[in-house]
């Protein structure tokens, strides 16, 4: 964070930035518990500090998101194939339980599983996640007993993972603490947050994004190659980064990160590789060989084709879409009037790969939750976002619904879920819209209106351009900051020991 001379400001502390003065759906809905914070609320002096408060709220939704599977706790997870859609409650967590092996003390990726899937279809730092919670999962009972011990056994540690978030995005942004609660209340986080395993790699993700505001590169790559090492996703982040340090002209940083994450992916891969290389290597055959599914324009195309794409051409075409958005997303940041913030630049990469996959499981809102609320503090925009989310979500256990009621076809049909993933896809189309608006005109940024310029950049906060594209160097001094406001200098280049 720049200090106190980068700005207008006397030569104090900046405050922190209280979201009830700057953000006018914040204040309303701070009505609820008293009304927006005052100048001389005494923060920092009691228990109650941000971080903790926003890691118990999340706890709590979290907990609200259980209370919503309860239905299918309680039977629908183990009788009639419908009803655990009808109450928009599934999890693939006690299914695959027995399904993939767990049940019968079968070992990931090293014991051929009996069906058709042959091996666990997960990254192996998720593969020992449920192994762990297997160990932890009593044998005695019968199948459902255990089943619903191994999801709550689950559930615990993905809580853990949850609050491990929460106070990640709480405290990358050392003087916006409050925007945590955009992560902490978001209502697709709690609906979608036990469907799967995503948590690990999004707490993984979270916590080397806050090393990385530390300026802490290799603690950055280490935690980026296990959050790669447990999704695939979390990888795309190196390449904003690529582009951000190039120019700022920090190459050593951005060698440190990338060694850190491979060494770090590999330390987790190389023992499975070597040892049983066809069960390692059945998540990226599986990702290959899948079909178009659920959630992705894709669907849509081949649902209403009479002669839809084969899966190699959809690849192909998936592929090329995604590098186009990579060559767009690494031209705005060598473009835009001042450098972008790594966040902004972090949620659009991943935002391009869900909008251009072949597949969108509902828990890949997951991915966006943390980088969205530090990319675009901003409630109103980010709740119309969750809307979309949440109607999406609803939307594709009403289509499985429907599939699977029979002649009674209840929930809602083809057409219908088409809309629902029209409605999600709009919904993230938007909020790229409004970050790619910021990164363009900054003044419309709200962490930068606030005096800040990469609060998440770690190195790169302050720091000066030495390679740019365009006009953007004359741009920059003319267009950065148009404001009233705190003024942001841009340039100023750290010394060695983190200060300007």
């Amino acid at each position: 964070m720049p200090s106190a001379e980068s700005t207008q400001a006397s030569a104090c502390e900046p405050e922190p930035v209280r979201p009830t003065q700057e953000d006018e759906v914040a204040a309303r809905g701070s009505e609820l518990i008293g009304g927006p914070l005052g100048r001389h609320a005494l923060l920092g002096t009691s228990w109650w500090t941000p971080v903790r408060v926003v890691a118990l709220v999340a706890i709590g939704v979290f907990a609200l998101g259980l209370v919503q599977k309860a239905p299918c706790y309680n039977g629908a997870w183990f009788f009639g194939a419908s009803s655990q859609y009808t109450h928009a409650c599934y999890s693939d967590i006690p299914h695959l339980y027995q399904g993939r092996g767990f049940a019968d003390g079968l070992v990931p990726y090293f014991d051929r599983l009996p069906g058709d899937m042959q091996y666990l279809e997960y990254p192996v730092l998720t593969g020992v996640f449920m192994e762990v919670a297997a160990w932890l999962t009593p044998g005695s009972g019968s199948i459902q007993d255990q089943e619903q011990w191994y999801w709550m056994v689950n559930a615990g540690m993905l809580m853990v993972c949850t609050a491990v978030i929460a106070v990640c995005v709480t405290r990358t942004h050392a003087r916006r603490p409050w925007d945590g609660l955009l992560v902490a209340l978001a209502p697709a986080f709690a609906l979608t947050a036990t469907i799967n395993w995503d948590l690990l790699a999004v707490a993984l993700t979270a916590a080397a994004m806050l090393m990385w505001s530390r300026g802490r590169s290799l603690a950055f790559g280490v935690l980026l190659g296990l959050a790669t090492a447990a999704k695939l996703y979390p990888f795309l982040l190196l390449g904003p980064l690529l582009v951000l340090c190039w120019r700022a002209g920090r190459w050593r940083e951005y060698g440190t990160a990338l060694g850190g994450a491979v060494v770090a992916w590999l330390v987790v891969n190389a023992p499975v590789m070597l040892f049983a290389f066809e069960g390692w290597s059945k998540f990226y055959t599986f990702s290959q060989e899948r079909g178009v599914d659920f959630g992705s324009f894709w669907l849509i195309l081949a649902q209403n084709s009479t002669d839809p794409l084969s899966t190699d051409t959809v690849n192909t075409l998936a592929t090329l879409l995604m590098l186009l958005c990579c060559a767009g997303v690494a031209a705005l940041a060598l473009t835009a009037p001042r450098r972008p913030r790594f966040a902004q630049l972090a949620f659009l990469i991943v935002a391009a790969f869900i909008l251009t996959n072949k597949v969108y499981s509902p828990q890949y809102v997951l991915w966006l939750v943390p980088l969205a609320a530090l990319a675009r503090p901003k409630w109103r925009d980010f709740l119309i976002w969750q809307a979309c989310e949440v109607a999406y979500f609803l939307g594709i256990w009403m289509y499985l619904a429907y599939t699977t009621s029979g002649d009674a076809h209840k929930g809602l049909p083809t057409d219908g879920y088409h809309w629902a993933i029209g409605v999600h896809l709009l919904g993230t189309l938007y909020l790229c819209v409004v970050v790619v608006r910021d990164i363009l005109m900054p003044e419309h940024d709200v962490v930068r209106r606030s005096g800040d310029d990469d609060p998440s950049g770690g190195v790169l906060d302050g720091a000066e351009d030495v390679f740019v594209l365009g006009a953007a160097a004359a741009r920059s001094e003319r267009d950065a900051v148009h404001f009233d406001g705190p003024r942001v200098e841009w340039g100023a280049r750290r010394a060695s020991d983190g200060s300007l």
